[in-house]
């Protein structure tokens, strides 16, 4: 594999990062491709899943997430890291594959903490599958089946848990997604239900194939491990995870890039990857010192992680993650996190970083409005320094 004669400098790939999550300029593709181009979106915030999509869409729309959820446009699913995301009905099986690669409930320390046992888990993915065949079920009305299915009423406990830790190996199998909302309660389908001639959860090396690309058509460059983390919170195996970026750079997919101030370890052994196609676009980016205001756990900060010093400086991270998960909304020049920001009713208050320099008044107040837009309503603005 070779690689570009001059290294990528971080300001073009920040650019070209904004630019295919469009961000600069901003999009003008429906919900479904929107979603399809950030690799899915979190969802554990609804609102905060609603205004990711809405900020990257002209003309603003509130609201759109929803009605193209409702109309099985998207499918929810606990996905990437465990966390329930929003996916695009073509890539999801992909996703759901190479994320249960991992296997985790395979591991006697899962099973120890969830206390369910390998073959509890292949009785309830049976029961599973019967149970949500076009059907939608809440989850007391989903454990009333399977208990009664199964007759084993120790499974009531685990299932109920309200991070959904015994549910997620079974979404992972491409059996269990949401179903549409019943007023403020969830409820449980099967994606063959949600999604027209579902295909069912592919092999990991054949998901390997549509996800790293994806992954780095909007995130790249970036590294194996940086990958990982996204998707499995480090969880993969290794010799596969290794094994997938040979084969799609022995496929000419992908190849390695040489990024400033890297440090990839003496032999080289953490480089970064870009797509083939992509290399062109990369070192003809032109740099941008775009403002643009995200909500929390956007996939712009997610994807590279917080602990990307390019995308968060240090000194700054304690305050976009935060205890609990919670990742902050997040205010951007040039690709860079220059501040937070939050709703308090109609006022967007907004924490500029001291370090940062000077921001454009007329930028800061002209992205406010558009975020107002975005939410339907009009916002006032106040500004601090952090």
């Amino acid at each position: 594999m070779s690689r570009p004669s001059s290294a990528l400098t971080w300001p073009k790939i920040h650019a070209w990062r904004l630019r295919r999550q469009l961000l600069e300029p901003i999009g003008r593709l429906d919900v479904a491709a929107t979603v399809r181009a950030l690799c899915g979106v979190q969802a554990q915030v609804s609102s905060a899943a609603e205004l990711a999509v809405a900020v990257r869409r002209e003309p603003p729309a509130p609201h759109a997430l929803s009605d193209a959820l409702a109309a099985r446009r998207v499918l929810r699913t606990w996905a990437m890291r465990g966390t329930l995301h929003l996916l695009a009905p073509e890539d999801a099986p992909a996703y759901l594959g190479l994320v249960g690669a991992t296997r985790t409930w395979e591991r006697p320390a899962w099973q120890r903490a969830f206390a369910v046992n390998a073959e509890q888990l292949e009785m309830l993915a049976e029961a599973v599958s019967e149970v949500l065949d076009g059907r939608v079920l809440e989850r007391g009305e989903l454990i009333e089946e399977i208990a009664r299915r199964t007759g084993h009423r120790e499974l009531d406990e685990p299932l109920r848990s309200g991070w959904g830790a015994v549910l997620k190996p079974l979404a992972w199998m491409g059996l269990l997604c949401n179903g549409p909302a019943r007023g403020n309660r969830v409820t449980f389908t099967s994606p063959a239900t949600w999604v027209p001639g579902w295909p069912g959860v592919p092999e990991p090396d054949e998901a390997a194939r549509t996800v790293i690309p994806s992954y780095l058509r909007a995130h790249g460059p970036a590294q194996m491990s940086t990958f990982d983390a996204w998707l499995t919170r480090g969880n993969s195996r290794k010799r596969d995870l290794r094994r997938w970026f040979e084969m799609l750079a022995e496929e000419g997919v992908l190849n390695q890039v040489s990024v400033e101030g890297a440090s990839e370890g003496a032999d080289g052994a953490n480089p970064f990857y870009a797509l083939e196609d992509d290399l062109h676009d990369l070192a003809a980016a032109v740099p941008s010192e775009v403002l643009r205001l995200l909500p929390g756990f956007d996939q712009y900060v997610l994807a590279p992680g917080t602990g990307d010093p390019e995308i968060v400086a240090p000194a700054r991270r304690a305050l976009i993650s935060k205890t609990a998960g919670w990742i902050s909304p997040v205010v951007l020049r040039g690709g860079r996190v220059v501040g937070t920001w939050e709703l308090d009713a109609g006022l967007a208050r907004i924490a500029l970083f001291a370090e940062t320099g000077g921001i454009d008044d007329a930028a800061l107040a002209e992205e406010v409005t558009r975020v107002g837009a975005c939410l339907g309503r009009e916002l006032d603005l106040t500004v601090t320094t952090v």
